[in-house]
Formats: structure tokens, C-alpha cells, sequence
């Protein structure tokens, strides 16, 4: 969670179009995972009827990551990070249906809780500057990454994590191959350590060791722990981009962290 944290500020801190940020993250990405499964001697075999669904979290976690940074780029790294936690709630009614689990009415108590601390966490709520476009894009990138997260569930048990998230890149390189041509490369090696930083510790580490979490959690309990990430970001952006929180992300992040510690005590009774 912690590494996965750092997707906000670098996000915020990458000057470049979004398109382009994301092809290059998912390109280099997938080199950097390609050779460590080589290196382990990690097989790339998959069954037949497994191709599809992963290829289809591959288009969903593409559409999640473009949502995501195109929130950022028009508000600020905490509202484009908070309205990204609204999954667990998406995640919680929809793991029923996806994974035949029963619902847990704790799990929405939960989700509600933490939605009372996105609401106090984020800054400031005003509609004014893109924010309103920002959040609506934060939710949908949201909607794709619950179900994107519920598809690999039902695979993470069959497969390595590294193996998944290698053909999840491999896809998102695919998808946008284009925009090389359609965007000026020339600003890219000015904004190299950030690129650098988002494909190693978010990208390479921190997703990779994410996916491999679904093999010991179910999805919404993996969710409402990660909504620890936001309180992460902002405290990153607070230190590298001086975005200094308020009085009430201190409360937000409070509530959040309540419901993180109680879903982690029924998590391992």
C-alpha cells in the first residue's frame, strides 16, 4: 500500500500528456517484469480459456490508469486519489455477483465509513477548476479498477502475480503504441526521474506485490485495506509537492484508518 501510495504524487509531479505517461510506464514497465519471470524461470503459459479474461483486465486496467491520472492532472493528488477510493465500495456490492461470495453487511458499514473520511479528507470539494470533471473522472477510473480486481481474483490462484500484471502491461503497451506518434518525445527526458520512479516502485513493485495480496484476502477486504493508500499520497504530496493538508484530511484520514485497523483484526481472526 505504501508503494502504490506513490502513484498520486508522481502522477501529479509528470509533466507530460497522460496518453504518453501511461505508454511509457506500461512499456518499460513490462521490460522490468519480462526479465525478472525469465530470470525466475517463471512460466508465461496460460489456459485457453484464461486468455480472455485477462485480456480484459488489461483493457480495464489501462481505462483505470488513464482515468486516474487524467483526475490528477486536473485537480490535485488528494482529490484525484480519494475519488479513486470509492472502488471498495464498488467492490463490495459487486464481488457477490462476480466471485458467488455472500454479502457481508459489514463490509458496507465499512465502505460507509470510508466514505465519510474521503469526504473530510479531501482539501477542499469545490466544483470550481475541473474539480467536478476531476472526481467524475476518479470514479470511473474506480468502476474499472473494482472490476478489473475481481476478474484476477479468480485467476491470481492459477498464476503468478509477476506473470499477470506482465500481460496486463503487455496489453497497455499494445493500446497505446499510437500516442508515440501522436505526442513530442522531446520533453520525456526532463521528466525521467519521475517516470523512472512511477515504473519501479508503483508500477514494477508495488501492483505486482497488490495482485499477489488476492491469493490470502477476499477482493472487498483487499480493498478496504488499501483505502490506507490515500492517507500515503497525501502525506508524500505534502512533503515533495507542498500540498499541505487540513484539518480535516487529518479527520478524513482518521476515519479511514479506523476502518483499515478493523478490517485487519476480522481479516486475521
Amino acid at each position: 500500500m505504501l508503494l502504490l501510495g506513490t502513484s498520486g504524487p508522481f502522477g501529479k509531479f509528470i509533466d507530460l500528456p497522460v496518453p504518453l505517461t501511461i505508454g511509457l510506464r506500461a512499456a518499460l514497465a513490462f521490460l522490468l517484469l519480462f526479465i525478472y519471470c525469465k530470470w525466475r524461470g517463471i512460466s508465461f503459459q496460460l489456459r485457453r480459456r484464461d486468455v480472455f479474461p485477462i485480456l480484459l483486465s488489461g483493457f480495464l486496467m489501462c481505462i483505470h490508469w488513464l482515468s486516474y491520472f487524467k483526475a490528477l492532472q486536473l485537480s490535485n493528488v488528494a482529490i484525484g486519489m480519494l475519488s479513486l477510493f470509492t472502488y471498495p465500495v464498488i467492490t463490495a456490492f459487486l464481488e457477490p455477483f462476480f466471485l458467488k461470495t455472500k454479502f457481508q453487511a459489514v463490509h458496507l458499514l465499512l465502505a460507509v465509513l470510508v466514505l465519510f473520511g474521503i469526504y473530510f479528507l479531501a482539501p477542499n470539494f469545490s466544483f470550481d477548476n475541473g474539480h467536478t470533471i476531476a472526481i467524475g473522472f476518479g470514479v470511473f477510473s474506480a468502476f474499472c479498477y473494482a472490476v478489473r480486481n475481481l476478474i484476477l481474483k479468480a485467476k491470481v490462484d492459477r498464476y503468478n502475480g509477476s506473470v499477470l500484471m506482465t500481460y496486463q502491461l503487455v496489453i497497455i503497451t499494445v493500446l497505446l503504441f499510437p500516442v508515440y506518434f501522436m505526442y513530442d518525445l522531446v520533453e520525456v527526458k526532463y521528466q525521467w526521474q519521475g517516470l523512472v520512479g512511477l515504473i519501479v516502485i508503483t508500477t514494477a513493485l508495488g501492483h505486482t506485490m497488490f495482485i499477489n495480496t488476492f491469493k490470502h484476502f477476499s477482493i472487498t477486504t483487499v480493498s478496504i485495506l488499501s483505502c490506507i493508500q490515500p492517507v500515503y499520497g497525501i502525506i508524500i504530496g505534502a512533503l515533495f509537492l507542498s500540498e499541505i493538508p487540513t484539518w480535516t484530511t487529518v479527520l478524513g484520514g482518521t476515519m479511514i484508518l479506523i476502518s483499515v485497523i478493523i478490517e485487519s483484526i476480522r481479516s486475521y481472526r
